[in-house]
């Protein structure tokens, strides 16, 4: 096989591999109060997943998980919970579709007694 072809299936070879892997992205450092935050994000061709988890210096604590599917529609569902120092918990989600003109989205949160709120909008994207 002549070298120069080799050489230039083996590069596409590569830039499919790398376009074609999950990856992947964690963080973690202090926040001005004193607690911490921790962010993980991960891709695996359209899918995205993201994972946000604070704790306060205090005892409270907060964390999110996001799924979304790229495409001419970004989709997206986020799921979170807070708990503050005295153990009362919020919880919630929220479903966002995001096109190239407008966003809509639409969600529930929990509070601590039990009750729900159910929400919706649409705007238009700037």
């Amino acid at each position: 096989m002549n070298p120069i072809l080799r050489s230039c299936l083996a590069a596409l070879a590569l830039t499919v591999a790398a376009l074609s892997s999950a990856t992947a992205a964690e963080w973690k450092r202090s926040t001005v109060q004193g607690g911490e935050l921790t962010r993980e994000a991960h891709r695996d061709g359209r899918v995205y997943h993201g994972e946000t988890t604070r704790e306060g210096r205090n005892g409270g604590s907060y964390s999110s998980s996001t799924t979304c599917l790229d495409g001419y529609v970004d989709l997206c569902r986020r799921s979170f919970s807070a708990t503050g120092p005295d153990g009362r918990a919020v919880s919630g989600k929220r479903y966002t579709a995001r096109g190239p003109y407008r966003v809509r989205q639409a969600g529930i949160v929990t509070g601590p007694n039990g009750n729900s709120v159910v929400g919706a909008r649409r705007f238009w994207r700037r």
